[in-house]
């Protein structure tokens, strides 16, 4: 098998959460030019359209979209069973979906707790347990949970956040068990500071200017920096890469002390 085979994802039938803008819309493109037939889902008809459009764009691969609020169970199922059919399988599922509403302990509200638990953690769950039957028929799969660096390294505020983000990480190891026998690898990435719509509105200039120095690299993130592991994890380049996570965060934890 040639080094470029690896990456060809010609036949395969990917499915990514929150695919109509930044990290997931990145990934969508590049497995699409990779040739697999993608299916993006987000909350928003506009905004899939759009991102629809511009990742077909040049390609002559079937990209399709579903709204759906990855939140709400009756919709994550009925998308579910829809593009399984539609798609005719899933063979590379990208649980990209996600929240963040910073809330100190004190103050946490039971809505707040059950709305991010639900959107960040248990909607993966409910996915995955959709496609890998099918993946199982095929002796194939790829899943794909975007964690966090904040799975690994917190700030105040963000217990909800980094614990649901964490628990992606510990699902994944015992999926990973469960599933390898049925050539099915299970992986998370943890992107650290990446310049998307979720932290360039909850954070201050200063804020972001800290998380920029803080880097090895001096910079933040763009969506592209993650395209590289979603590939490597998505194809049978990663065939041997299960129960692990890769860490995209331009240098960010590995720093001790200043």
């Amino acid at each position: 098998m040639s080094v470029k085979s690896l990456f060809d994802l010609t036949g395969r039938k990917a499915l990514i959460t929150g695919g109509s803008k930044g990290i997931g819309k990145a990934i969508a493109r590049a497995f699409a030019e990779c040739g697999a037939d993608v299916c993006i889902t987000a909350r928003h008809e506009e905004e899939l359209q759009a991102a629809a459009k511009e990742i077909a764009q040049g390609l002559s691969g079937r990209i399709e979209y579903r709204v759906c609020d990855m939140g709400d169970r009756a919709a994550v199922d009925a998308m579910s069973i829809d593009v399984l059919q539609s798609l005719q399988g899933i063979d590379i599922l990208v649980n990209n979906a996600g929240t963040n509403k910073p809330e100190i302990l004190t103050e946490t509200t039971d809505d707040v707790w059950d709305e991010v638990l639900e959107l960040n953690f248990t909607a993966c769950m409910r996915l995955a347990r959709h496609v890998v039957p099918g993946m199982k028929e095929k002796n194939w799969g790829r899943i794909i949970h975007l964690s966090s660096v904040m799975a690994l390294a917190s700030n105040p505020g963000r217990g909800l956040y980094s614990g649901t983000k964490a628990a992606l990480i510990g699902m994944a190891r015992a999926h990973a068990l469960e599933l390898g026998p049925y050539g099915i690898t299970v992986n998370c990435i943890c992107p650290g500071p990446i310049a998307t719509d979720l932290p360039m509105s909850l954070l201050n200039d200063e804020q972001k200017q800290r998380f920029a120095e803080r880097t090895a690299v001096k910079r933040w993130g763009e969506t592209m920096d993650m395209v590289g592991p979603a590939l490597l994890l998505g194809s049978d380049a990663g065939a041997y890469i299960t129960g692990t996570t890769i860490l995209a965060d331009g240098g960010l934890i590995c720093r001790t002390f200043d």
